[in-house]
């Protein structure tokens, strides 16, 4: 009978498009060429950098006036956000978590006001980086149906279920292209932390947990998938040791625990991967809007 190790975990959550787009006036002033950055109200507290954000003119029939070279009513690029609320664009997730003004895409003056939406539409699970420890805990309700003159109390068989855990990671919010473990695509804890914070969309996030994970075609995977919220982020700054994050998050809906091979990618006859718009490879189950 095999013996599993822990260091066989492993942790990709998706990040939530947001179910309410965010609105506002896009002015002319607001837009700066030279360091390809443009603001609305709203922006910081809702997108997050290394969002895929799709931005949309609204009112007339006129296109959008914002990423030079597109003259569509609409426009899907990655976010990098800064501290005072500013956007730049960028072609891939990696250029939005690196955030220089050098990739960002060149963005143009508004000949007036404009009013538009912005929306996260992220697609793709990336893994979650640096991490030492998760639990995952799963409970069932407990509804007492005793009666008058029972000697034993009795419980409902059927009561509802849901599912909560914590992870433990070493902290980190930048990518560094030196580190041995770099990876263009990995998400980090600072991304949880800044969930919380999040102010319109909330703080859920689709994950697989895996107990188990052999390969992408092994059948011996095993994994929990949920929706999930972060309900609570906490940060350890020690005089002497690692800074370390803990998240606590709660189920939401349905989950469940699965076993055999994990969702895979797509291939072509080429045997090529698939790729979506902003070049990284498409999940067999990914949505690809």
């Amino acid at each position: 009978m095999p013996t599993y190790l822990g260091s066989g975990g492993f942790i990709e959550f998706k990040r939530t498009s947001m179910d309410h787009s965010l609105k506002g006036t896009l002015v002319p002033s607001d837009v700066n060429t030279t360091r390809k950055r443009f603001s609305i109200k709203g922006i910081k507290g809702n997108i997050i950098t290394g969002d895929k954000v799709e931005i949309k003119r609204v009112d007339g029939s006129s296109n959008l006036e914002l990423v030079s070279g597109h003259n569509t009513r609409d426009v899907m690029f990655f976010a990098h956000v800064d501290d005072i609320g500013g956007m730049r664009l960028y072609e891939t997730f990696a250029l939005a978590v690196g955030g220089t003004t050098v990739n960002a895409k060149t963005l143009v003056v508004p000949s007036g006001d404009q009013t538009i939406t912005i929306n996260a539409r992220n697609v793709a699970y990336r893994p979650l980086a640096r991490i030492e420890e998760y639990e995952f805990t799963t409970s069932r309700d407990q509804i007492e149906i005793s009666q008058l003159g029972d000697n034993f109390k009795r419980q409902y068989e059927n009561g509802l279920i849901s599912g909560q855990g914590s992870m433990t990671c070493f902290w980190e919010h930048r990518y560094v292209a030196s580190d041995p473990d770099y990876s263009a695509n990995q998400e980090f804890s600072s991304y949880l932390a800044r969930l919380i914070l999040r102010v319109k969309q909330g703080a859920d996030f689709f994950g697989r947990f895996f107990l188990y994970r052999e390969s992408s075609n092994s059948s011996n995977n095993a994994w929990y998938e949920c929706e999930a919220q972060i309900t609570n982020s906490s940060i350890s700054i020690p005089n002497v040791g690692i800074v370390k994050t803990q998240i606590d998050f709660v189920t939401n809906g349905e989950f469940s625990l699965q076993v055999g091979v994990a969702p895979g990618y797509i291939l072509q006859e080429s045997t090529d991967f698939l790729l979506q718009e902003d070049g990284s490879k498409l999940f067999l189950e990914d949505d690809a809007t």
